[in-house]
């Protein structure tokens, strides 16, 4: 626990990325519904609305979440490569690491869902507390995937936000087919619902949480094997 805290407080050091952790997901749901919608239905989605509001509030979470577990992973490398050789282990190493994102990533999900309060009056809000924090755990997942095997902080971020574009732009909503490799599909379908006012399905909950335990697992077995490669 003391390390996940220090791990933690390492990225929040400058009082600025507090605000922006905060800020940038309350200012996306605020802005961004209405290009969600307007996107939507160019590129023959259904998206608008509470649900594109709802939406845009797992959008902003994602966003800042995986940029934060990008610069967790890749800015890490070499006081974690030390904690290695210092006897810590890699396993303990990226499990502190990823504990501290996600506390993170659970700061970034409560600004957006907040936000998304203020902005419509969502029918299940529980619903969709959960649909915004999968959407931040997901990314954070997918951040720090790429920035334990990608060390440039350009090509990484950039790759990133390719991931994040890809993803929003042909997920549910937001074209009349999501693909399959839609990684927020099951998190954008929860979501889009309780903004909708309708429930979802006990198969969608479980698909949820099955793709996200596997996110986080896999960027978790990715970290391990890079820091040790590391050592």
């Amino acid at each position: 626990m003391s390390r996940t805290f220090i791990f933690a407080r390492e990225q929040l050091r400058a009082p600025f990325t507090l605000a922006l952790l905060v800020a940038i997901p309350a200012l996306f749901v605020i802005s961004a519904a209405g290009v969600l919608s307007d996107f939507a239905t160019a590129l023959g989605g259904s998206l608008a609305g509470d649900a594109a509001v709802a939406l845009s509030a797992g959008w902003a979470a994602a966003f800042i979440s995986g940029a934060l577990g990008f610069f967790q992973a890749a800015s890490s490398r070499g006081a974690d490569r030390r904690l290695v050789l210092a006897g810590l282990g890699p396993a303990r190493v990226a499990g502190s690491r990823i504990a501290a994102s996600i506390f993170l990533a659970v700061v970034a999900a409560a600004a957006a869902f907040m936000a998304l309060l203020v902005r419509v009056d969502v029918a299940h809000p529980l619903h969709a507390a959960v649909a915004v924090l999968a959407f931040a755990l997901l990314y954070l997942a997918i951040g720090v995937l790429l920035g334990s095997v990608i060390s440039a902080p350009l090509e990484g971020s950039l790759l990133v936000i390719f991931v994040f574009l890809l993803d929003a732009f042909s997920g549910p909503g937001m074209s009349g087919s999501p693909p399959l490799w839609s990684v927020s599909q099951k998190a954008a379908d929860v979501l889009i619902a309780a903004g909708s006012g309708t429930g979802s399905p006990a198969g969608d909950w479980i698909k949820l949480g099955v793709v996200t335990l596997g996110a986080l697992v896999a960027a978790f077995c990715v970290f391990v094997a890079s820091a040790r490669s590391r050592a």
